[in-house]
């Protein structure tokens, strides 16, 4: 029984995947299986139900947790908020309560600069990560105020670096800050934390954006200065936990950044 058992968190991008050697290859599914360790009820979204319902049965093998898989995807073609109010009508009809929300899910064409960068695939990230995030903190705004919960929200070096080739990606996770500091300051008032995570963990994306796009990965992506990148679930999803915790609410209306995954600053 960990001390999240009871507790409902949404996790947005969090099928799963893997590493060329096996190991877990998705921060979602990293943070996912973080509080599964601590008995938290958990909900996942993404687009690819496979990933998802892959997620589902190990987490509840290993962990006897319950898990709720909702697919949605938030893009410019789609009825957003209606995307997004449906994961909540789950969510609460399956466990009654939203206690932590993690804006994690974010698309985008990497490696392409912005002299390049066709409007689509601007869309793509900004409606992937800003739009969503977004919605779901809106939609989840009411439970979190009754839960006196968190959010936990996902930018980038890519942004506060200026990254060659993630123009749009740089963008999202920019703006992602920017709401994340106002609902900081806004929510205050109502117990809710509000946070920000930027890691640097190897993922199955970052690994294939190294073979896909080796010149701009080498450009961009160095190895944190303790010598390797954040563990997806060891290091990111045990801070995401960290996050919702009662004897860190000291730090609601504050943001923090995770940098390299491998240590933090308020």
């Amino acid at each position: 029984m960990g001390f999240l058992t009871g507790k409902t968190v949404i996790i947005t991008g969090a099928g799963r995947a893997v590493l060329s050697d096996g190991k877990c290859g998705s921060i979602g599914y990293g943070i996912a299986t973080a509080y599964a360790k601590e008995g938290a009820n958990i909900v996942i979204t993404g687009r690819n139900v496979k990933k998802l319902e892959d997620a589902k049965e190990e987490l509840e093998k290993l962990y006897g947790i319950k898990v709720l898989i909702v697919q949605a995807d938030v893009n410019e073609n789609s009825d957003n908020e209606a995307v997004v109010a449906e994961v909540v009508k789950q969510t609460i009809d399956t466990f009654g309560r939203i206690d932590v929300l993690i804006n994690n899910a974010q698309a985008s064409a990497s490696g392409v600069t912005l002299a390049d960068h066709t409007t689509e695939q601007f869309n793509l990230a900004m409606y992937s990560g800003l739009y969503a995030a977004f919605y779901y903190m809106k939609a989840c705004y009411p439970y979190l105020k009754e839960a006196q919960g968190s959010v936990i929200n996902f930018a980038s070096g890519a942004g506060l670096f200026g990254n060659f080739g993630q123009c749009a990606y740089a963008a999202a996770k920019e703006g992602i800050r920017g709401l994340s500091r106002v609902a900081a300051t806004e929510w205050a008032r109502d117990n809710i934390n509000v946070n920000v995570v930027c890691p640097l963990a190897w993922t199955a994306q970052l690994e294939q954006f190294k073979n896909a796009y080796p010149d701009a990965f080498d450009k961009n992506v160095h190895t944190p200065p303790v010598g390797h990148f954040g563990d997806a679930e060891s290091e990111i999803g045990r801070v995401c936990v960290q996050l919702a915790s009662p004897d860190f609410k000291y730090m609601t209306g504050e943001t923090l950044t995770l940098e390299g995954g491998l240590g933090m600053r308020p």
